[in-house]
């Protein structure tokens, strides 16, 4: 099973306070564990939504929006994506996560929608599709 796990932005990370050494030390440690203990997939920092865009969909128009965007509580300061075999597993790596930001913060898990999830209406065909392309973006990495 593979999980994002989402840091919440917060005022200091859309200001674009960046981390001291000694909590870099600390994720870095994080992250190491997470690497031996084969769950890391992906993992990184974003800037923030001041360096940002959104594209807005009406139909067919498509507008682009700036940042920096309003409601720091919904927007995202970086992300892990996780395989590990169950929720509570993602759960339990998580809670050793070093609290990503001064003070409150805030952790989101989401499961990834695995093909299995899309039903029927993922035909066969689809399915091909999505395995090529995965081994095409795998193989330039």
């Amino acid at each position: 099973m593979r999980f994002m796990v989402i840091v919440k932005a917060d005022k200091n990370s859309e200001a674009g306070v960046l981390p001291d050494e000694k909590f870099l030390t600390e994720m870095g440690k994080y992250n190491e564990e997470l690497v031996k203990a084969g769950v890391l997939l992906a993992g990184e920092g974003l800037l923030p939504s001041s360096k940002g865009v959104r594209v807005k969909f009406s139909g067919t128009k498509r507008t682009v929006v700036d940042g920096p965007f309003a409601e720091t509580k919904e927007l995202i300061a970086g992300f892990w994506l996780f395989q590990v075999k169950s929720k509570e597993e993602a759960i339990e790596w998580v809670k050793r996560c070093p609290n990503p930001m001064n003070g409150e913060s805030e952790i989101e898990i989401r499961q990834v929608a695995e093909a299995e999830d899309f039903g029927a209406e993922f035909t066969p065909e689809l399915r091909e599709q999505e395995e090529r392309l995965r081994q095409q973006v795998a193989a330039k990495n």
